[in-house]
């Protein structure tokens, strides 16, 4: 059995082939165009590599309501040649096999909790934080749902006192997480990329002051057993320990588990799969997709 998998990505498609046991067997990108230039080659992919089942974490927003009439469909994305696509459909209908869609970052997330980093525990919460910033929530072992999805990267976050563009640069909201701590939003700020910014830079101090206001605003809203943190801008592996020793301090002593107690070191981590989050992930939801 031959199991595809998409991670449909904003400015690139990752398309891959597992064996029903997980093995990879093939992978390939395609850059991220409109749909009438990406999808004939990504359904032209995964008719050649003849799979039996077909799983796609994709950018959103999304409509996961199978009761919706645009069930399926990437909804309000800033993408806008992709605005009300219905890729579910879409595949469905090219490939004739079963098809399972989720976020991008929920697939990442059911990955971790499934094969990575929360393995073994019930819930977890996956942070991508890059071009764009979004969070996939595992409750039970399964995806969180609801009205649409969890959109933690659009959370309204009090922005740090230095920050000089406290309204940051979200088109939807102002003082919004994604706005004020993704990448564009770095660049934008201090005119050089995050990988330029020097270690000791003051925005540094902003950008850790944000991503430990979402991980303290996770522990009290959901409380998950485990918050991994992906994505570019999470490349700086300084980051890590200066978040958790900035959300210990925001959490002022109101939680008291073993986690909290040993300073957070193993508990908001980087993934374990690092960059095969995504596309694991797509490979799980293909398996959801034939119930195996």
């Amino acid at each position: 059995m031959r199991l595809g998998a998409l991670e449909a990505g904003g400015t690139k498609m990752v398309l891959a082939v597992f064996t029903e046991n997980g093995e990879m067997l093939d992978r390939i990108s395609l850059p991220t165009l409109t749909p009438d230039e990406t999808m004939p080659e990504m359904i032209r992919y995964f008719k050649e590599q003849a799979v039996d089942a077909l799983g796609i974490g994709c950018f959103g927003p999304l409509d996961l309501n199978p009761a919706s009439p645009t069930y399926g469909s990437i909804t309000m994305t800033p993408k806008l040649p992709w605005r009300m696509y219905p890729i579910t459909s879409a595949f469905h209908e090219a490939l004739g096999v079963p098809v399972a869609l989720d976020t991008d970052v929920n697939g990442a997330a059911l990955a971790e909790a499934t094969l990575g980093a929360a393995k073994g525990l019930s819930s977890c919460l996956y942070v991508t934080i890059g071009t764009g910033i979004g969070g996939g929530v595992v409750i039970g072992g399964k995806c969180v749902h609801g009205l649409m999805h969890p959109e933690l990267g659009h959370q309204l976050v009090m922005p740090h006192p230095e920050d000089p563009t406290p309204k940051g640069f979200c088109p939807y909201h102002d003082s919004c997480l994604e706005g004020l701590a993704a990448g564009p939003a770095i660049e934008k700020r201090w005119g050089i990329s995050a990988k330029e910014l020097p270690h000791d830079h003051v925005g540094w101090t902003i950008e850790v002051d944000a991503i430990a206001k979402l991980c303290h605003n996770a522990i009290m809203s959901f409380s998950p057993e485990k918050i991994i943190l992906g994505g570019g801008v999470m490349q700086q592996s300084f980051l890590f320990p200066r978040i958790r020793r900035r959300t210990l301090e925001l959490l002022g002593g109101y939680i008291s588990s073993p986690q909290v107690d040993n300073e957070l070191e193993d508990y908001i981590v980087p993934p374990a799969l690092d960059t095969l989050s995504g596309i694991t992930g797509a490979y799980l939801l293909a398996r959801q997709a034939l119930a195996i």
